[in-house]
């Protein structure tokens, strides 16, 4: 369980200095340069996740179980991650009407994804890594949503180019918003829902959740 905490710890607050620390981020970015920023950053989000997945996997094989989910939950989880998808997909196209709407889908589908995987597990390490996520993406929403509505150099649209990762997108992208480019949108997220949940996460994880 200790590579799981060490995992979270390391991944989360290393996408969580915009959180606590901008002016920090912006003087260090300054100091070192975007490209060596932009290096660090990636090489320690690597080495988080790889300690949470290793950690993560250790924690599977004795688990600790807190509760026993109803049935019905797995039902709940599979729409809330279908609605992630999408969200995740917003991210990415240009035009769609949820980005201009919501500002950070990404973020919105972070926590929209650990909060169904709470809904279905009910392990001690489920509680740890969802849990963690959903507390993380809750104060990266509202600190984006800050940054977004601040004047000045802090305005989120001028960070497109420094943005980190995980979370750390613009709230719009400047193109006005179609309907083509929001049924793109939802077609894709839900494309890509269906593949994961009928094929990859059974392959990925060994967790088949049809069938």
């Amino acid at each position: 369980m200790q590579w799981l905490v060490l995992g979270l710890i390391v991944f989360l607050g290393v996408h969580s200095v915009r959180i606590v620390a901008d002016d920090w981020r912006t003087q260090t970015i300054d100091r070192w340069g975007l490209a060596t920023w932009k290096a660090v950053y990636s090489l320690l989000s690597l080495a988080g996740l790889a300690l949470i997945v290793v950690g993560y996997d250790l924690a599977r094989q004795a688990p600790l179980t807190l509760w026993q989910p109803p049935l019905g939950m797995r039902h709940a989880a599979s729409l809330l991650t279908l609605i992630a998808f999408v969200l995740l997909v917003a991210a990415y196209v240009p035009g769609n009407a949820l980005k201009a709407r919501l500002g950070h889908p990404m973020v919105l589908a972070v926590k929209l994804w650990a909060f169904a995987h709470l809904l279905a597990n009910g392990t001690l390490a489920d509680v740890l890594l969802f849990g963690g996520f959903l507390v993380w993406a809750i104060f990266n929403y509202r600190s984006a949503r800050r940054r977004g509505a601040a004047p000045g150099p802090n305005r989120a649209p001028a960070d497109d180019a420094a943005a980190d990762g995980l979370g750390d997108e613009v709230a719009t992208d400047g193109a006005p918003s179609t309907l083509a480019a929001t049924v793109a949108t939802v077609v894709v997220g839900v494309a890509a829902w269906a593949l994961f949940a009928f094929w990859a996460h059974g392959a990925l994880f060994g967790v088949r959740l049809f069938g």
